[in-house]
């Protein structure tokens, strides 16, 4: 699945360890989604969506 949160958390000036405490995950999970390594579960994928005020889909896109 590929994913635009590298760049939504770029556009607000955040790392990745200031993102993971806002999803409540470790920085490596974020560091893992950012670069396809991991997709994230359901729930997460609402939190991050969330916090972005983003729809799912803007945010991840099927490969």
């Amino acid at each position: 699945m590929n994913n635009r949160l590298r760049v939504l958390r770029a556009e607000r000036d955040w790392s990745q360890a200031h993102l993971a405490d806002l999803l409540e995950v470790s920085r490596q999970t974020v560091n893992a989604i950012e670069t396809g390594k991991y997709d994230p579960s359901l729930p997460l994928a609402f939190k991050i969506a969330r916090l972005f005020e983003a729809p799912i889909e803007v945010i991840f896109q099927p490969d």
